[in-house]
């Protein structure tokens, strides 16, 4: 019988300290119940949502994960056994999964489909083409409603969905501003996403710089939260767009996030605050794909990947990304 090793969430994280608090196990695949599909995961997702899955709170916008359960994420792989005809054996699949070599999933509540398996670099199934790419498109086209010459003020930029955002952005015709830590990030933004500004929320006053964009920003693709959004609207123009798409200055913390310091300028501007999360589009994806597979085939929206390899590095992944110490998508091979 097969061993599958998986990673097991034991306790609620303290801070960065993930060895404490997940383990890694094996345990003998067991039989398939009917409608289970079974995948061998070649690579797993590292992404920022996930880390408030693994606390206590109740008021977020998925309960938090079972202690004593494995973890959760995105993984991308072959079906290799199914009791569901919708998914062939040998079908590369992408859906939520655990942080394990094999996943067992209900694909209804899995969200797993099929994906197309002839892409020269499957790994943007996570990236151009995945659910970091939905966001972006959701989160400028949809929420942020950005128009050609309009600001775009895009935070974490340099990160998966960020560098998607800005992207977006630039491909509809917007001016991007990315915000990032440190120069290194900011000239990636600048030479190779083509930004109009990169500014450095390290080293630089990101109020003071976007107070120098005549008429202000239009919208803001918010990843971050915290100080950043308290800089970012007392710049907005008035009737300014903020979709918030992440919290990430809140996430290793159990306690909810305090409110803007600058929410008065919610009045002052006539400002639109509006949070969406990918899940409540996940029907949509088939909608979604055709756009963004002309941009990546055209050259115009790509993800850099950073790859760790084996699933005993899962955790050093996941710090790193989480850490801010990634340029684009992080994921971790886990099949040899």
């Amino acid at each position: 019988m097969l061993e599958n090793r998986y990673w097991r969430l034991d306790a609620h994280p303290q801070g960065d300290d993930f060895a404490s608090a997940l383990s890694l196990q094996a345990a003998p695949l067991a039989p398939l119940a009917e409608g289970e599909v079974r995948l061998r995961g070649q690579w797993l997702s590292m992404d920022a949502g996930t880390r408030m899955w693994m606390g206590p709170r109740t008021d977020g916008y998925q309960p938090p994960l079972p202690l004593g359960q494995p973890m959760a994420g995105l993984v991308l792989g072959r079906v290799t056994e199914s009791r569901d005809p919708r998914f062939p054996e040998g079908a590369m699949v992408r859906g939520f999964g655990q942080w394990a070599e094999w996943s067992t999933v209900l694909p209804d509540l899995a969200g797993l489909e099929v994906v197309d398996d002839r892409l020269p670099d499957p790994r943007q199934h996570f990236g151009a083409l995945g659910m970091n790419a939905w966001t972006a498109l959701v989160g400028v086209q949809e929420v942020a409603r950005v128009q050609p010459g309009e600001w775009l003020v895009v935070s974490a930029a340099a990160g998966a969905t960020g560098s998607l955002a800005c992207q977006v952005g630039r491909n509809l015709g917007a001016r991007v501003i990315g915000l990032a830590g440190g120069p290194v990030k900011c000239a990636w933004l600048r030479d190779e996403l083509g930004v109009d500004i990169a500014i450095d929320y390290r080293g630089q006053d990101v109020a003071a710089e976007l107070a120098k964009v005549e008429g202000g920003v239009h919208a803001y693709f918010d990843n971050v939260g915290g100080p950043l959004l308290d800089a970012v609207l007392p710049n907005m123009a008035h009737y300014g767009r903020v979709a918030v798409c992440g919290m990430v200055a809140a996430y290793d913390s159990d306690a909810p996030l305090p409110g803007p310091a600058r929410f008065d300028q919610v009045l002052m501007r006539r400002l639109r605050i509006e949070g969406f999360f990918i899940p409540d589009f996940l029907h949509r994806g088939a909608e979604f794909l055709p756009q963004l597979r002309r941009w990546h085939d055209e050259g115009l929206l790509e993800m850099r990947i950073e790859e760790f390899a084996g699933i005993g590095e899962v955790l050093a992944a996941y710090r790193h990304m989480l850490g801010g110490g990634n340029i684009g998508k992080v994921m971790v091979r886990i099949d040899g």
